[in-house]
C-alpha cells in the first residue's frame, strides 16, 4: 500500500506535536517525577502507539498492521535495553536526578533525527542493491551472539568509546548548572558537563540504530511503516526510564530474549535474500527456493519470547536476588552523593528503598547472597547511609 504525501505531513505533525507537548509540559520545569506521573504517561504513550496501530491495521490492511505491531514490539524491546546504557551514561556524569528528564528527551530527538536517516538509507540499499538483505542478516547474527557473552559489550559500558570522546572534546565545568548548557565562570561563558552528557547519549544512539534498523526491515520494507513504529516506540521512552528504573536490573534474562528475536529476524532476513537471489556465486544468480517466515509467523515469535523473558526475569528466585542487591548498591552510592539531587523527598525515598533492599537481601537464600563479590562493601555503604541518615533526622528534631 502506499502512503499518501498527506497521511505521511499529519504523522510527523502528530509526532513533532507530541514531542513539543513533552517538552513544554513536562521537561522545561526540572523536577524528578514520582512514579505516579511516569506511569501515567508512559501508558498513555503506550496507548497512542497502539490506537496508530489500529489505524494502519483498519486502513491499511492485516499485512500492514502486523508488520507495525511487529516492528513497534521489537523496537520498544530494543529500546528498553538501550535505557540500562543511558542509566550507566547518566551515572558515570553524575546528572541530578531532576535534570535527567531533559538528558533523556534529546536523547529520544537525537534518536528519531539519526534513525530517520538510517531508515531512509536504508530504503535506498534495498530498493538498489538485494544483496543488502544478506548484509543486514549477518549484523543481526552477530549482534545476537555478542548479546549472550557473559561478559558486556563495549556499548553497555560507561567508558565506551563515545563517552571517551566526548570527555576528551570537549571541555567543560566541574559542576552542573541546574539543567543549563552553558554558564557563566570567571566572566567567561563556558560548558557544563549536560552538553557532554547529551553529546554522549546522542552518539551513543547511534551504535544503537546498527541493530535496530536492520531488525525492523527484517520484519517489513514499507518505510512508512518502519519510520512510525521506530518513531512511537521511543516516544514516552523518557516516562518508562523513571518507571522501570528500579525494575532494570531484575530484567536478567531481557540480553537472551532480545538475542533470541535479534537472530530470529536475521534468519528471516537470510531467508528473503536467498529467495530474491542476484548474487552471482549463489546458486548463478538465480533466486533460491526456499521457505520464507510470515509477518504472522514473526509477531507471534516476538510475542511469545518477550513474555517468556519477562516472565522468567521477573519471577525466578535469581532475578529477584539480582534486583535486590544491585539496587541496594545503587540506592545507597546515589544517598551518599550529595551532588545526586537537591530534592528532599527524592533523598527519603532513596533511603527507604534502601532500606527495603536490605531486609530482602538478608532474608534471600544463602547460595544467592554469597554470589555477591562485593557484599561487605554494599553493607559498609548501607551503615554509612544509616549514619547519615540518623545525623540529618536528630539536626531536624533539634
Amino acid at each position: 500500500m502506499t502512503v499518501s504525501p498527506l497521511i505521511w505531513s499529519l504523522t510527523i505533525v502528530l509526532i513533532l506535536a507530541l514531542l513539543a507537548y513533552d517538552f513544554f509540559f513536562h521537561v522545561r520545569k526540572a523536577h524528578v517525577p514520582t512514579l505516579k506521573e511516569a506511569s501515567i504517561w508512559s501508558a498513555v504513550y503506550v496507548g497512542i502507539a497502539v490506537v496508530f496501530g489500529l489505524a494502519v491495521l483498519i486502513f491499511g490492511g492485516a499485512t500492514m498492521g502486523s508488520e507495525y505491531f511487529a516492528g513497534y514490539l521489537t523496537e520498544k524491546a530494543l529500546s528498553v535495553d538501550n535505557l540500562f546504557v543511558f542509566l550507566i551514561i547518566m551515572a558515570s556524569f553524575r546528572v541530578p536526578r531532576e535534570d535527567q528528564q531533559k538528558v533523556l528527551l534529546f536523547g529520544i530527538i537525537f534518536a528519531l533525527i539519526t534513525r530517520t536517516g538510517f531508515i531512509f538509507l536504508g530504503a535506498a540499499l534495498i530498493n538498489n542493491f538485494a544483496w543488502v538483505f544478506y548484509f543486514f542478516g549477518l549484523i543481526l547474527l552477530l549482534t545476537a551472539g555478542n548479546m549472550i557473552k557473559p561478559e558486556g559489550e563495549e556499548s553497555h559500558s560507561a567508558d565506551n568509546f563515545m563517552i571517551r570522546i566526548a570527555r576528551k572534546v570537549f571541555k567543560t565545568t566541574d559542576y552542573y548548572d541546574g539543567d543549563k548548557l552553558f554558564t557563566v565562570e570567571n566572566g567567561k561563558k563556558v560548558m557544563t558537563p549536560m552538553l557532554v552528557v547529551m553529546v554522549a547519549i546522542g552518539g551513543t544512539d547511534i551504535l544503537f540504530a546498527l541493530d535496530s534498523i536492520p531488525a525492523i526491515y527484517g520484519l517489513t520494507q514499507n518505510v512508512f511503516i518502519v519510520f512510525t513504529a521506530t518513531a512511537f516506540s521511543l516516544l514516552g521512552l523518557r516516562q518508562l526510564y523513571f518507571v522501570i528504573d528500579g525494575m532494570l536490573d531484575r530484567l536478567i534474562y531481557l540480553s537472551y530474549g532480545l538475542a533470541a528475536i535479534l537472530a530470529f529476524i536475521g534468519v528471516k532476513l537470510v531467508l528473503h535474500a536467498l529467495h530474491e537471489n542476484t548474487v552471482p556465486f549463489i546458486n548463478d544468480g538465480q533466486p533460491v527456493p526456499v521457505i520464507e517466515i510470515t509477518t504472522g509467523l514473526s509477531l507471534s515469535v516476538i510475542i511469545g519470547v518477550l513474555l517468556v523473558t519477562i516472565f522468567a526475569s521477573l519471577y525466578s528466585p535469581a532475578g529477584k536476588a539480582q534486583t535486590a542487591v544491585t539496587n541496594a548498591r545503587r540506592h545507597a552510592e546515589n544517598y551518599l552523593d550529595p551532588d545526586y539531587t537537591d530534592d528532599a523527598n527524592e533523598r527519603e525515598r532513596v533511603y527507604q528503598a534502601l532500606v527495603d533492599e536490605e531486609k530482602e537481601i538478608f532474608g534471600m537464600d544463602l547460595k544467592y547472597r554469597n554470589k555477591v563479590k562485593d557484599i561487605e562493601h554494599i553493607r559498609e555503604q548501607a551503615r554509612e547511609a544509616h549514619r547519615r541518615h540518623s545525623a540529618q533526622e536528630t539536626e531536624k528534631r533539634e
